[in-house]
């Protein structure tokens, strides 16, 4: 049986999000030019879990939807981040780094259809 939710941080979403910024946080980019793109990435990915935090804290649908729907627009621009570094080869775990954020992007995409009225999921 679920326990219930009481923090964001009980949401696994969350968890995920918070292990992949800080994932990205302690990898080693590969070139001394990578920084601004690391920081980026690292900005990004930190953005995820915070968003997903100040909208746990929301109340009404409405504006829980609206950090929801930015989380899942940072994860998203996270994707092309990744491509871009693994790309310039300037990331080597690329494949374990973009399963972790499909994956992450498939469950905020649940969070956001759970807490979306019956006729936007149409």
């Amino acid at each position: 049986m679920a326990s219930k939710v009481e923090s964001y941080h009980d949401l696994i979403v969350w968890q995920k999000s918070h292990a992949l910024a800080i994932e990205l946080f302690r990898t080693k980019f590969s070139k001394k030019e990578s920084e601004s793109l690391a920081t980026k990435i690292r900005e990004t990915a930190a953005d995820v879990a915070q968003t997903i935090a100040i909208g746990f804290h929301r109340r009404g649908r409405k504006p829980k939807l609206y950090y929801y729907r930015l989380s899942l627009t940072a994860v998203q621009e996270l994707e092309y981040q990744l491509l871009l570094a693994s790309d310039l080869g300037l990331l080597k775990n690329y494949a374990t780094l973009e399963e972790e954020r499909e994956s992450i992007e498939r469950m905020l995409k649940r969070l956001i259809q759970s807490n979306s009225p019956a006729m936007d999921r149409q």
